[in-house]
């Protein structure tokens, strides 16, 4: 039992001894079955505070020959498998956190021969008669081990791309360290002597102009997370639970914390999840970092015109994202679809596979957003900001001349980029136009375009303000008439569907008369004791 060299399973035990565990042991399920074959390199980036670490222990406690977590891992789902004992604890693991290895290695500088060393040195003690006192190269080590004894291993890196992001203009290290994966993982040795590779952390691997620097590893990420989509955060399912066993608000924890999907599953921030279990306090559990804090410049000038999508991403709306470019560093940056990919990675934004669109997930992500806006003075965006309360005021008062008025100058100020073509484009204007909506309601259900539809917008209040903020259904209409969109909300019985809600319901009809080049405006009152017509 060693350091680095076959660990014991007592970090694994940290987290099971915890109040709140979620057992992801089934992902050992995948791990098994890749061992020693060609998808036995795994990359599985995740964002901050969604487990990374807590997978590397559980992984290193069950492989490592430094332990026995038979009865550890017995109780835990993966022990109803029935090849559990297969690879249980029999193989040399190596196990290292890159970001803790910073200090004990005195800087940066020396992260790679610090690693080397010190894993060196503990495999000559387990292997005093195969490795020489000069050997000085890792794979080299490994490679002399599985020749004469037939041993493979499986290495375990934590934080592996710390180096990436934190010495993001430092070359020369970032060129060392990726030399060294390289030579630890890629080729045809490295196959013989690593049963299974998992490395993880925030980024994906580091581009080399197109490719992938280590282009054997198969990625799993915020993405593209394949089959470790259920084990990347808390399930929807798992999170139900939680609430019921801490008597929390279901749909109070979902607003807050919801909105990541990945594949098929709702998944959740564990971290801010079990905060809000342990103390009943919501709120953003969400530190800001030295990643987030480095794009903050592309925000504030406005690069390529990626405030129009910050903006509009805070009013709940998505926008289009090209995710293909990004170089998975923090430095090459070509576009601003390059900065909202870093942002998908760190978990500040979500992604829809589906329509490649990214998004601000839920409440706790969308005040971070708010409280940089803010700290970072956007001159203009105090000035949005008295615009579009002004807009909503209106609205509640129906007030239909400044509500009209209020939407132009919106779009002429903060987004002219987007030129009203459709409905589609005036769709896009409103949701940025309603942004301070957010504070009183909840995301926006939207019914996109189909083929024979336009763009509504149903504005639903928060519980706590539900009695004094009325419904907002909005129908949009391009060139046609304010009137023809109240018609069409009347006639296609929207209100119907909200009775639930005690509250008023307002029916805003818009529309944009291409001709005159300005913006019309119908309010009205739906009585819920009135019958809509046929």
């Amino acid at each position: 039992m060693g350091r680095f060299l076959n660990p014991d399973n007592s970090a694994f035990q940290t987290a099971l001894n915890s109040e709140i565990y979620i057992d992801k042991t089934e992902l050992i399920k995948y791990t098994n079955k890749v061992i020693n074959t060609k998808q036995a390199f795994i990359c599985n980036s995740r964002p901050r505070r969604f487990g990374k670490s807590i997978t590397a222990d559980m992984l290193t406690a069950f492989y490592s020959k430094g332990c026995s977590s038979k009865d550890m891992f017995g109780s835990l789902a993966i022990g109803k498998d029935k090849e559990f004992g297969e690879y249980l604890n029999k193989f040399d693991v190596i196990h290292f956190d890159v970001q803790w290895c910073i200090a004990p290695a005195k800087g940066a500088d020396n992260i790679v021969s610090f690693i080397e060393k010190s894993v060196i040195d503990e495999l000559k003690e387990e292997y005093p008669d195969i490795l020489p006192d000069e050997i000085c190269s890792l794979p080299d080590a490994m490679s002399k081990i599985n020749m004469i004894t037939g041993s493979r291993f499986i290495v375990i890196i934590d934080e592996w791309d710390v180096l990436i992001r934190d010495e993001a203009n430092n070359s020369g290290i970032q060129k060392l360290y990726i030399e060294f994966l390289s030579g630890l993982f890629k080729g045809t040795e490295p196959t013989k002597y690593i049963s299974l590779a998992y490395i993880t952390g925030i980024l994906p691997i580091k581009k080399l102009k197109t490719q992938s620097a280590l282009n054997n590893f198969d990625e799993f990420t915020m993405i593209t997370p394949r089959a470790f989509a259920p084990y990347i955060g808390f399930t929807e399912d798992e999170v139900f639970q939680l609430c019921g066993k801490y008597n929390r608000n279901y749909e109070d924890v979902k607003h807050w914390y919801d909105g990541y999907y990945l594949s098929d599953y709702h998944i959740y921030n564990p971290k801010a999840v079990v905060n809000v279990m342990l103390w009943g306090d919501f709120q953003s559990y969400w530190s800001q970092t030295g990643t987030y804090e480095s794009i903050v410049p592309f925000i504030n000038m406005n690069f390529d015109g990626l405030r129009t999508d910050i903006l509009t991403m805070l009013s709940g709306d998505e926008v289009k994202v090209k995710t293909t470019s990004f170089q998975n560093d923090m430095v090459s940056f070509k576009n601003k679809d390059d900065v909202l990919t870093l942002l998908i990675h760190l978990g500040y934004l979500a992604y829809n596979q589906e329509k490649n669109t990214a998004y601000i997930p839920n409440e706790e992500i969308r005040r971070e957003f708010i409280d940089v806006v803010e700290e970072d003075k956007w001159n203009e965006f105090e000035k949005f900001q008295r615009q579009s309360d002004d807009l909503l005021e209106a609205t509640l008062d129906m007030d239909e001349v400044a509500v009209a008025e209020n939407i132009e100058q919106i779009h002429m100020d903060y987004v002219s980029a987007i030129q009203y073509n459709n409905e589609n484009s005036l769709s896009s204007v409103l949701a940025i136009a309603y942004l301070s909506s957010m504070k009183y309601y909840f995301k926006p259900i939207r019914e996109l375009p189909t083929g024979r539809g336009f763009a509504d917008f149903v504005y639903i209040p928060k519980k706590e303000y539900s009695m004094d903020y009325p419904v907002l259904v909005v129908e949009l209409k391009w060139n046609k008439s304010a009137d023809t969109a109240i018609q069409q909300i009347k006639q296609n019985k929207y209100p119907k569907s909200l009775l639930q809600y005690s509250g008023d319901i307002l029916l805003v009809g818009i529309n944009y008369n291409k001709k005159e080049k300005v913006h019309e405006c119908i309010i009205e009152k739906y009585h819920k004791n009135r019958e809509l017509p046929e």
